[in-house]
């Protein structure tokens, strides 16, 4: 009697040690536990990449380094269940990349990575004050727009996006809608090398006409308000307005053109389904305007190798080192 008595003490015991043991472990509760991938060739998303990669390798993922492809190839590759989650989802200019991926269906979008983003048309102050440029139409004036005229061909050469970026698309169809396809052209390639050729033209004294948006580094080194303003434009207009309002294009009362943005992550909907410690991760990583705009500043000064930005995202952790940490408990939470 009392050694089965003894046996029942052990086995209770050494079923307690069981679930301690269990419940400490970092292993996620999922049925996929390598994560896949990718941003696009703007490498400034790697750096909020690596912030939440290293927190799933801390909930006991393994995760792949990342790619770099184009936006559409990353959502068509999510759906597709080739890559599990990216952090590059711009809201609203990305709906069209998740809709044509299958939407809701196989995708799904997960917390605010980045909240409180812009986006706009520029114009260097000092001409802004000189001719009172307030409003982008009144580069229907000719006289205006070549103030603007870097090419010397008769139209204002207007700083835009990459080609297949959404902002692109956006662009070309406002210069459509505020009737200046006869005086502004969009001056297309990649975006950052065109911005040093701005700043360079506004160090020489030049005007200069550019899409700015936030985060990025621009706004560290021509900040709105001092070196450059936003320009007005006549009303809000899209190729898709959705449920876009001009009261959604505003930005201290004037309307900008643009919807203020929020960057989130997109995943997989199965994976999610699977994998609610990640699930819960994502909704949770938050990294504000200012500090993005910080590393932009930092990659564009040249810390832009892989390396580099790793060791800034590592010093972005050990920064909010208190916050990460309950992101990262609250996300083990989940599992139970």
């Amino acid at each position: 009697m009392k050694q089965k008595s003894l046996k029942i003490i052990l086995g209770t015991i050494l079923t307690s040690l069981l679930i301690i043991f269990t419940s400490c472990q970092q292993v996620p509760n999922s049925k996929t536990a390598t994560i896949r991938t990718a941003h696009s060739t703007w490498i400034e998303e790697s750096f909020q990449t690596n912030i939440v990669n290293l927190g799933l390798e801390k909930l006991g993922y393994e995760v792949e380094k990342p790619k770099q492809i184009e936006y559409s190839a990353i959502y068509i590759s999510m759906a597709n269940g080739d890559l599990e989650y990216s952090t590059i989802y711009y809201q609203p200019s990305h709906e069209k990349f998740f809709e044509k991926a299958g939407g809701e269906e196989k995708l799904e979008k997960v917390g605010i990575l980045t909240p409180d983003g812009m986006a706009g048309y520029q114009i260097d102050k000092k001409t802004a004050d000189k001719y009172k440029i307030t409003n982008i139409q009144q580069l229907k004036n000719p006289e205006i727009a070549k103030l603007f005229d870097w090419d010397k061909d008769g139209k204002a050469n207007l700083v835009g996006c990459n080609p297949g970026w959404a902002c692109e698309l956006n662009i070309d169809h406002q210069i459509e809608a505020y009737g200046l396809e006869n005086t502004v052209e969009h001056t297309r390639g990649q975006y950052n090398l065109l911005l040093l050729d701005a700043i360079t033209r506004y160090k020489q004294g030049q005007s200069i006409l550019y899409f700015a948006y936030n985060p990025h580094w621009i706004s560290a080194i021509l900040k709105p308000g001092k070196d450059v303003v936003w320009l007005e434009v006549p009303f809000t207009s899209f190729p898709d307005m959705r449920n876009i309002t001009e009261k959604d294009t505003l930005l201290d009362g004037k309307n900008i053109g643009f919807s203020r943005t929020k960057q989130r992550i997109v995943a997989n909907k199965k994976f999610l389904e699977a994998n609610p410690v990640a699930k819960r991760w994502f909704e949770l990583v938050e990294i504000s305007v200012a500090d993005m705009n910080a590393e932009s500043l930092r990659i564009k000064e040249g810390e832009d190798k892989p390396e580099d930005i790793l060791r800034h995202a590592q010093e972005w952790v050990k920064n909010h080192q208190q916050k990460y940490d309950r992101w990262l408990e609250t996300a083990r939470q989940a599992a139970n």
